[in-house]
């Protein structure tokens, strides 16, 4: 399907979800930051809290007064694919994605629409890679995941770094993030059924690996890395077992700038040796406590999808990537900053990204991508505008 067809859509972005928590506070940066002449809706299962939504963002901009609502559900197959066949980007924040993602995928997949979303789940995306990445090839659609916190920082921090590195030598990148904020209640509801689908997450991976082109002449690894002291970056490094590795793994095999032989390690960091030997425990216990179903239930409803901080706790928020990079006899420090990660930042990279797919000139790619193949420095250039910062903290 071409591209050109799909300009004569109604819509150039529609937003699915918006009237949740996350999702509203997307809806409110694009009322903001949309340019004049986008032409854009919110989508949801309840109209009337649409409406209510509405009445919100043309307090933001009076032209929303007539933004289009559409109504589509999760449980309902036919509104989803009319959704995905009326617009040219679909962004969502409907999770978690193993119960309620499957149907648009495989909506905007079949239409040759580019899709986005949150989605932190390393089993979710792997099964969509299997079942909708080849006829997203055929429809020239671009199936993007963890469009958000997870995992735009990690990836384009990453790309960012090895753009600073010689080409053509083999190269290390290692990650280490830092965050002062509360979790979204989507990403900790994640996280509880990652915890408790281990076999199955398992399987999935091995299955993606069966249907992956071999790579020829060239090597990827990426991995969270083991428990070390990092001295480079002054801090406990332990292993973070999140979709953000995988993702990165996605970018490197896909762009033969990362080198012929590339690998890279996810941490978190941690200042101090008793935080670290506390926030292990802390997952141990978590990971534990996931496998037990009536206990996996009552700590999700603590912190339900959906739910999140005040105004002003989320302006207190931040986080930091510190990216350690080296190939070719040169190592470079680079660093990925901003806000609060779990909401504001969150929906500002996926608001960004939306508008990338529907109105930047980016290169020829379709099927499952990242954010570094299908946008990579045109998002980037985006996301410092938006007040993220890129840059480079030292080179040796």
């Amino acid at each position: 399907m071409s591209r050109q067809y799909r300009t004569e859509r109604a819509y150039d972005v529609v937003l699915f979800g918006a009237t949740g928590f996350v999702g509203a506070l997307t809806a409110e940066y694009l009322a903001a930051h949309a340019p004049r002449g986008l032409r854009w809706a919110v989508a949801a299962r309840d109209t009337a809290k649409l409406e209510r939504l509405r009445e919100r963002l043309a307090e933001i901009d009076p032209a929303c007064a007539g933004l289009p609502v559409l109504r589509a559900d999760v449980t309902d197959p036919a509104s989803l694919r009319e959704l995905a066949d009326r617009t040219r980007v679909v962004a969502t924040t409907v999770g978690p994605y193993l119960e309620h993602g499957e149907e648009l995928v495989a909506a905007c997949a079949d239409a040759g629409t580019d899709y986005l979303d949150l989605c932190g789940e390393p089993e979710f995306v792997d099964l969509m890679y299997v079942r909708h990445d080849a006829r997203a090839r055929e429809t020239g659609a671009r199936l993007v995941h963890a469009a958000g916190f997870d995992s735009v920082p990690h990836d384009l921090g990453a790309y960012y770094t090895v753009r600073q590195l010689p080409e053509g030598v083999p190269l290390t990148v290692d990650g280490f993030v830092r965050v002062g904020a509360m979790f979204s209640g989507g990403t900790f509801a994640s996280a509880l059924n990652q915890f408790a689908r281990g076999r199955r997450l398992l399987a999935a991976a091995r299955d993606r690996e069966r249907h992956e082109p071999r790579l020829v002449g060239r090597r990827v690894h990426a991995s969270p890395g083991a428990p070390r002291y990092a001295g480079e970056v002054g801090a406990w490094a332990l292993p973070l077992p999140t979709v953000d590795a995988r993702i990165v793994r996605g970018s490197a095999r896909a762009l033969e700038r990362y080198g012929p032989d590339f690998r890279y390690r996810h941490y978190a960091a941690v200042r101090t040796l008793p935080s670290a030997l506390g926030a292990a425990a802390a997952t141990g216990a978590l990971l534990a406590a996931a496998q037990v179903p009536p206990v996996r239930r009552r700590l999700s409803d603590r912190i339900g999808p959906g739910d999140g901080p005040d105004e002003e706790r989320r302006a207190r928020s931040w986080f930091s990537v510190r990216f350690v990079g080296e190939g070719g006899g040169k190592r470079v420090f680079t660093e990925v900053s901003g806000g609060d990660p779990g909401y504001g930042d969150t929906a500002k990279m996926l608001a960004e990204s939306a508008l990338c797919l529907a109105l930047d000139d980016l290169p020829a790619a379709s099927g499952q991508v990242t954010t570094a193949v299908a946008m990579g420095e045109s998002l980037i250039g985006r996301l410092r505008s938006a007040g993220i910062g890129f840059r480079v903290a030292a080179e040796r």
